[in-house]
């Protein structure tokens, strides 16, 4: 089957799609033309740059050169969640880094190994899309979680200093606020699943799709990755929000307001 390239007159017609939004904003006011144009131009010139050092990379397709790029993407990952957190990120990325190196390694040779039984568990052309896939689609939810696990610690201080008043420890008068901000940070991707083939269909198996490949093989990685980013998000969120829980307070059980950066 052929593959279709979008080439260049393609990518002027996309970008003539702009004109859209730019003239609702125009019209309306949302003054949102200047930050519209700016996130292009970076957008561009990223994936620009991430195709040149990514064809860099899969040719030459060292398994030690993917493993330190995969943790580029971790530390970027984990810095764009504390900073849209509004967190101070010297306090914290260490032990953001750390976390969320840990679970997405962990999940990328469980998924290379078992699920796609790759010979070359690092194989360039699996092991950076798919560590990609999982550090993209957890990042939004971890900035979730944490911000609203700030949020609600501070707009329920008094509940929260009640229950250590009461003898509580500082983990059991907390497990309320965890519980609520992986819930809501979760409901995403649980929507995502339960409407994924019917309202739409994701990136993956798009790509596939038009690659060539036959939908049934395309389900059946959309399966396998949308289970395995369920599960990396998950628990990313669950060490990001015990990250604060260990480095957010002091050894009272007291908030550490100096933490945010908007304070």
């Amino acid at each position: 089957m052929q593959t279709y390239e979008v080439g260049l007159t393609g990518l002027l017609f996309s970008f003539l799609l702009l004109l859209v939004p730019v003239l609702i904003s125009h019209y309306l006011d949302l003054k949102l033309i200047s930050s519209t144009v700016e996130s292009v131009i970076r957008m561009v010139l990223q994936l620009v740059f991430a195709g040149i050092f990514l064809t860099f990379l899969f040719d030459l397709n060292n398994a030690l050169l993917n493993i330190l790029w995969v943790l580029v993407m971790v530390f970027v990952a984990s810095h764009t969640v504390l900073k849209n957190a509004e967190l101070k990120i010297r306090h914290l990325i260490p032990s953001m880094v750390a976390s969320l190196a840990l679970t997405n390694y962990a999940l990328l040779l469980y998924f290379n190994s078992f699920i796609i039984d790759l010979n070359d568990l690092f194989e360039a052309r699996y092991f950076i899309p798919i560590a990609g896939m999982m550090l993209g689609n957890s990042l939004r939810a971890n900035v979730v979680a944490m911000d609203n696990f700030c949020t609600e610690i501070q707009r329920n201080e008094n509940r929260y200093l009640f229950r250590l008043s009461m003898g509580a420890e500082k983990t059991e008068a907390l497990i309320p606020y965890l519980r609520k901000s992986i819930r809501v940070a979760l409901k995403p991707t649980i929507a995502n699943m339960a409407t994924i083939g019917i309202v739409f269909i994701p990136g993956m198996m798009t790509g596939q799709i038009l690659a060539g490949a036959s939908p049934m093989v395309a389900i059946e990685y959309q399966i396998a990755i949308m289970l395995a980013i369920y599960v990396t998000t998950m628990v990313n969120v669950l060490l990001g929000i015990l990250v604060l829980m260990r480095r957010g307070f002091d050894e009272y059980g007291m908030f550490n307001k100096d933490m945010l950066r908007n304070v």
